[in-house]
């Protein structure tokens, strides 16, 4: 199972002519791509679960919402799922986004809530040494750089910690997410899919500790 060269093909198109008269007219080549990314997609959530608990994978629509937007395209050019893990303990999502030239995974925490965010520096202020044997991972590096991407940082630490604190620049974190990118050769090659198990898995000591920062005290005891 791989992606076809008629799909990119299709999402090139798309991105060159992205209207509502096109995408109507093109209408069942849109069909045919749509349905070899969910094939692509359910691939590999079947390959995470053989490692992982998912609960739900989503492909996104290709429909844009425009309300509030300056962009007034109405698709996206692009394919993209999510992959939600089972459960209040297995905290972490994953998510692949399929667009030429811009092709990604990601996992982590885009957006946590203000006390999941709190919780998290909380343990960052008390002892960041597990979260940075995460970071210096030999597969955490070859896969993700060692490093979490955040959508916003703070300009200094967040109030009531420490501005001086030594790990102030994971403190400023807004989000705590790690993503590799793909060229399209890699995306359109046979062995794309065993690529992004094998970044999936990478993520999992990243999730596993989050996931317990998250469902404990900073006693360690369960807040479940």
């Amino acid at each position: 199972m791989q992606l076809k060269k008629s799909t990119f093909t299709y999402l090139k198109e798309l991105h060159q002519n992205n209207n509502r008269e096109w995408f109507a007219a093109t209408k069942e080549e849109y069909v045919n791509a749509q349905k070899n990314a969910k094939e692509l997609f359910s691939a590999i959530h079947l390959n995470l679960q053989k490692h992982d608990d998912i609960e739900k994978s989503k492909m996104m629509r290709i429909y844009r919402d425009v309300r509030f937007s300056k962009d007034k395209t109405p698709y996206k050019a692009h394919f993209a799922n999510s992959y939600s893990r089972l459960g209040k303990e297995l905290r972490g999502g994953y998510f692949l986004r399929i667009r030429p030239g811009e092709s990604f995974l990601a996992g982590g925490f885009w957006e946590p809530n203000k006390e999941d965010l709190y919780r998290i520096r909380q343990e960052i202020a008390l002892d960041a040494s597990e979260i940075k044997e995460i970071l210096a991972a030999k597969e955490f590096q070859k896969y993700f750089g060692g490093k979490f991407e955040s959508f916003s940082e703070l300009k200094t630490a967040p109030r009531g910690f420490d501005k001086e604190h030594p790990e102030v620049s994971l403190l400023r974190k807004k989000g705590f997410i790690a993503s590799r990118s793909f060229t399209d050769a890699e995306v359109l090659s046979s062995s794309f899919i065993e690529e992004v198990d094998k970044s999936f898995r990478a993520l999992r000591p990243f999730f596993n500790l989050f996931s317990d920062i998250l469902t404990t005290n900073l006693n360690g005891e369960s807040i479940l």
